[in-house]
This record gives structure tokens, sequence and C-alpha cells, in this order.
């Protein structure tokens, strides 16, 4: 287990006392356990008292379930299997809470809570874009479940993220499942905690390869086991079923159109939708003309839909009127990405720097392509894409599957029986025009 970024044995029981409003005498007499041995454990003191000590202090502290397991791990890690099979509950394993609603996921959100609580798919893979909102989704999924059928609930940060998420009592046992899934190995341990129980396990930013023969195993063992996967990239093989997640469906470019009475801004437009939730935080006092709408509709056809790339450009709302901002976004996307506060360098970095990571992962002959495709007239074919490449076609759809799994190109809509035509978006065209070398560079280097 991850002992490091789990809280001390002695902050834990500060902690708590503090939040029960006691004084170290207090606790002493409604424990029965003296004042010294209560300041010796809150100052670090003693890293093994015995049992009897953290029982009598829990029960005089009213400690939750949930508490009890944080503080005994806390002492002995290697009690993890012990512990959690004894107090495992759907109050112990429970999704962090959302800091904003879902909008515009609706479709996917049914589809993927129907999977997975009729059992139907038991492993899922959300791959997509970075931004895309594939955390989101599977929180809001493990959200309803979880609320619905009590269905205990193991979040686990695979990605180093692990403090973006709130530490609490459900920290240790993500720990220890982190641990089991990385190493591969002593998932007996896991199947004596989960038993027969209905249980959904997320491995959130499992961008690395997940041991999938492991999980499999695990599946294997506990029947009404349920693992989604959010990813960047599709593993090889697959973890399970893929469900790629497209970034929110952009409008097209130009004006929105007017606006007559009683009309929704925003119907059937998830991403203006979406919009307009980071405009009103950003700036309440902007009242949402027809003008400001045709801007954020035109903003988030430049930023392509994706969720956090839309709340960055939202930010810049505080030094720019929507007009101007829709002109950034327009001649300089790549500008607006990462929000007028970029990321720490050692958070993993903004969406520009993952976006660049996508582009830098791919391929040598799926790179190729998609500077090909960045310059064709939009939308266009597999056919058209395989002639403008000057590659087989079955190479060519093989190399477009793989960038439509990833999220750097998107379907476009197609007319009734027409072909299908597809789309790079307009933030992975910037980024590939950035790339390339300027043709002085390209004839001073010949």
């Amino acid at each position: 287990m991850n002992s490091d970024s789990a809280p001390g044995l002695d902050a834990l029981l500060q902690n708590a006392r503090r939040r029960a409003g006691l004084t170290q005498v207090q606790l002493a007499g409604l424990a029965t356990v003296s004042v010294r041995a209560i300041r010796d454990l809150e100052q670090g003191r003693v890293r093994s008292p015995r049992k009897d000590t953290l029982r009598l202090l829990a029960d005089a502290l009213r400690m939750s379930d949930a508490r009890r397991v944080e503080l005994e791990l806390a002492v002995d890690a290697h009690a993890a299997g012990r512990v959690l099979q004894s107090l495992y509950s759907a109050e112990l394993a429970a999704p962090p809470p959302p800091l904003h609603p879902l909008i515009g996921r609706r479709a996917e959100l049914d589809a993927l809570v129907e999977r997975l609580e009729t059992g139907r798919d038991r492993l899922l893979t959300l791959v997509g874009l970075p931004g895309a909102g594939k955390s989101r989704l599977a929180q809001e999924a493990a959200l309803v479940l979880h609320a619905r059928n009590r269905m205990p609930v193991v979040w686990v940060p695979m990605d180093g993220a692990a403090d973006a998420v709130a530490r609490g009592p459900q920290a240790p046992l993500a720990d220890w499942v982190r641990t089991l899934v990385r190493d591969g190995d002593r998932f007996e341990e896991l199947t004596a905690v989960i038993g027969a129980k209905p249980t959904l396990i997320v491995l959130d930013g499992a961008d690395d390869a997940v041991p999938v023969a492991s999980v499999l195993s695990l599946l294997s063992a506990c029947e009404q086991l349920r693992v989604v996967v959010t990813s960047r990239r599709a593993s090889r093989p697959p973890a399970g079923r893929l469900l790629p997640l497209a970034p929110l469906p952009a409008p097209a470019p130009g004006p929105a159109g007017p606006v007559r009475p009683g009309d929704s801004l925003t119907t059937g437009r998830p991403a203006v939708e979406l919009m307009l939730s980071y405009v009103s935080h950003m700036r309440p006092d902007l009242l949402l003309t027809d003008a400001v709408v045709a801007s954020v509709a035109g903003i988030c056809h430049h930023m392509d839909g994706i969720p956090q790339a839309l709340e960055a450009a939202a930010s810049w709302l505080l030094l720019y009127s929507p007009h101007q901002l829709l002109e950034t976004a327009r001649t300089a996307p790549l500008t607006l990405v990462d929000g007028v506060v970029p990321a720490a360098e050692g958070a993993g970095g903004g969406l520009g720097a993952m976006l660049g990571a996508a582009l830098g992962e791919l391929e040598p002959e799926a790179a190729g392509l998609l500077t090909v495709l960045a310059g064709l007239p939009e939308p266009w074919t597999v056919d058209a894409a395989a002639r403008a490449a000057g590659r087989p076609l079955a190479d060519t759809a093989r190399d477009v599957h793989g960038l439509l799994l990833r999220g750097l190109v998107r379907q476009h809509a197609p007319e009734p029986d027409g072909p299908v035509g597809f789309t790079v978006l307009n933030l992975v065209r910037a980024l590939t025009a950035a790339r390339l070398p300027s043709p002085a560079l390209t004839a001073a280097a010949r």
C-alpha cells in the first residue's frame, strides 16, 4: 500500500478528536485511556498501539466503519485484507463526489450504466482524448450504481493523480487495490474481500498497460465484479470492450441564428450548454444576448467541444469579451487550452501538454497520415485519405480507426445514404501545424 500518500496514525487521531470537539483530557475520560497515551499517539511517539486502545478511542470518537479502517490501516498496512473483509460495505467503498453536474452525456451515461448494471459487459475501457470527460462519465455511472443499487465502488487513480481525489476513508482501500493491480498478483486477497458482493472497480487514468490477464483472472474469481478502465489510448490486447468517448458535438462555424421567445439557447447543443455554464460562473454579470450565444457557439467549435478546453477558454473571460475570445479561438486556439493559470509542471502539465503527448505517442505512419489529413478539405473519407497519403486502403483504414479511438479525429455527421466523413480536431490541426518545420528552416536544412 502506498503509505506515503496516506496520513499517519498521529494525524488521523488528532483530526478525529478535533472534529469531535474534544480535548485530550475529555477524550481520555470517555475512552478510559490515559492522557499520556493519547498525547504520545498524537505526537507520533507510539506507532503500534494495542488494538484494544484503538477500539476504545474509536468508540469514544464514534467513528464510522470507514474511519476505523483508516485508523487501523495506519497502524498495520499488512492487515488490509483482513480489515477490509470484515468492514467492506457501500459506505467504505464510494465514488468521489462530483464537483459539477454532468452535461451532454446522457446517451453515453445510460449505455454505460445499463452495461454495468446488467453485467452484460464486466470489463469496459473508456478511451479518448485528454480532457474529453472520460473520468467524469465513469464517475457519474459509478454514482448512479452506488445510489441505485448500493453497489460498492472502489475508485482507483492510476495516473499518480491520487492527490486530486480527496483523501479520506476510501483512500487506503484505493491505495491497496492500486498496488495489487500494478503488481499483477495477490489478487486472492482482493477476491476474499469482494466475495460475491456486486462491486465496481474504476481504474482511472490507466494509460500505462493494465495487466489484462490478471484482471481477467480477478473477474473470473469474482463473478459479481465489474471493472471500468479510463485511458487515453487503447491497450493491446484491449482491456475488455472499448467505448470510445468523443468530445461533445461542436456547433458548425457561423452565426448561431436568431433565438425566438421560448426557444432554448442550448437545445441539441451540449457543448454550448456546458460552455454557458462556465460563462455564468466566470461572468455572472454577462447578459446572454444572441450575439454572446453566437460567440460562445463559435468558441465551442474552435475548441472542438472538449470539456476541459471549454473550461480553460472560459477562464479568459476575466480578461476578454466573448467576441475577443472568439477571435483568439479562431486564430490561436492553443493559447487558450491551459486557462489563465496553467497547471503546475509537477501535476502532469495542462491540457496543451497532454494533447501534445497524445500526438507524440503516435507511430510514425499514423503521425504522417495525421499530417496529411490535417491539410485535406473536410469532411474527408477513408478512400480520399488513402489517395492523398498514397497508401493502401487497408493500412489507411487501420490508422484512421486508431486516430478515432484516440479522439484525434471525429466522425462528421453523414448525409442519409451518403459516405461517412471525418474531420481532424481544430486543436489537433493547430498542434500538427506547430510541429511542422517552417519552409525557411526546411530550405536551410537542405
